[in-house]
């Protein structure tokens, strides 16, 4: 299943933005090289950056030993399985 565009969601909410001049235009610039309106720029962009914030949101600070061990799980994966498969299959972080 593709990822629906901007474009082509029916959009039911509003969102405003206060920009200066000089912000406006980059980004209206940006916008125009894309071949895109500056609405769609932006909620592409901002879309893009919220799911990138949402998925990065996990950090692993481990000693060599902890390191190690988790190097082997990773390449010995464990036979998918029921709960495996829901999650690799479920709807992403950001769509929750």
């Amino acid at each position: 299943m593709s990822r629906a565009t901007a474009s082509s969601v029916r959009k039911d909410e509003t969102i405003q933005l206060r920009a200066s001049t000089e912000t406006k235009a980059l980004l209206n610039r940006a916008a125009n090289l894309r071949g895109q309106k500056l609405s769609e720029f932006l909620l592409d962009s901002a879309r893009r950056e919220a799911e990138a914030t949402l998925l990065d949101q996990r950090l692993f600070l481990l000693d060599e030993a902890a390191h190690a061990a988790f190097l082997k799980q990773l390449d010995a994966p464990q036979p998918m399985n029921d709960d495996v498969r829901r999650r690799l299959t479920g709807k992403p972080l950001w769509q929750e």
